[in-house]
């Protein structure tokens, strides 16, 4: 089960911008993340291969936690993401993390959020 600390230094990590080496660093080489209704991708590997992938095609990303819940080993953390592609534009994504941890490492996630409107 993780704790208050350890959650808050994966979330000091994401909005540091180190979106890929969150992974790498706080979850289980079998974990998943399931992004609203799609299939799941599966492997630690995996996943980092798919952030590298989204945050290359980005410019900028600025990441917010707004709050976040610890109980017992579920964590739930709503997040506000402005992504801007090399183009220029930028996408507002307002998100819920539902995370299922493994003593202090995450192994499955799963995000609902909306598909990303144009920032104001």
């Amino acid at each position: 089960m993780p704790t208050r600390a350890r959650v808050d230094e994966f979330i000091a990590v994401v909005v540091s911008g180190d979106h890929a080496g969150a992974i790498e660093r706080y979850y289980t080489e079998d974990a998943s993340m399931q992004e609203n209704t799609s299939p799941p991708r599966v492997g630690r590997d995996t996943l980092v291969a798919f952030e590298k992938n989204i945050l290359a095609q980005m410019s900028k990303v600025e990441s917010r936690a707004l709050v976040s819940v610890v109980e017992g080993d579920r964590v739930m953390i709503h997040w506000n993401f402005d992504m801007t592609n090399k183009a220029g534009r930028t996408r507002h994504f307002d998100e819920v993390a539902v995370q299922e941890w493994r003593g202090d490492r995450i192994f499955r996630e799963r995000f609902f959020y909306d598909t990303g409107k144009p920032a104001a």
